[in-house]
């Protein structure tokens, strides 16, 4: 797994190549808008971490966030000063997520001992039925709401990322969120009348 402080050691590595002034005239001598990679990581990172678990899992998000961020420091020198970047990062984290899927579906699954896990954050234990709602929901319904809802990203980004249209998108992440509904209220109401006993 990259970790955050590595990462940033690569993006430093990539930005110490020559400055404009030392280059050739004729090489890349229109004025460019982009932020430092760095700075991309530190606006998005924790939207990126967000759709990575609402997509993923905890277990995996984690994994699927450094390669998310590794792909797209890659990438970032060829993207386009006007692109989207916050949408260009959730593309390649469905991108990680999808491989992190088909990994975990290769992976052989120990029965004789429990595996320890690392702590995970309070949060994440507070919203347990929220997480395990969400984990139950078709992958269209998961993906639409974690794209929408918790990266933020308009419905027609959405569409471009799973395939389909805006409408449908719309739809899938309507579902999601009505069936998290019933599914947080049964879980709340369930949990009251135990404890009203």
């Amino acid at each position: 797994m990259l970790s955050r402080r590595r990462l940033r050691g690569m993006t430093a590595a990539l930005e110490a190549r020559p400055a404009r002034s030392e280059r050739p005239p004729n090489v890349g001598t229109h004025m460019t808008s982009k932020l430092p990679f760095e700075a991309i990581v530190e606006l998005h990172g924790s939207t990126v971490l967000r759709v990575c678990r609402a997509v993923v899992g905890a277990a995996e998000a984690d994994d699927a966030w450094s390669e998310t961020f590794l792909s797209a420091m890659r990438a970032y020198p060829s993207l386009p000063d006007d692109a989207n970047v916050e949408a260009w990062l959730v593309t390649i984290a469905h991108r990680r997520a999808i491989d992190v899927g088909r990994a975990r579906s290769r992976r052989a699954v120990p029965t004789d001992q429990i595996v320890d896990r690392a702590d995970q954050p309070a949060r994440i234990e507070r919203d347990a039925d929220l997480v395990t709602a969400l984990e139950a929901l078709p992958d269209k319904q998961r993906q639409s709401v974690a794209y929408h809802y918790l990266a933020g990203l308009p419905y027609a980004e959405v569409a471009s990322i799973l395939g389909g249209t805006a409408d449908a998108a719309r739809r899938a992440a309507a579902d999601g969120i009505a069936t998290l509904r019933r599914s947080i209220v049964g879980t709340t109401s369930s949990n009251t009348d135990r404890n009203t006993r």
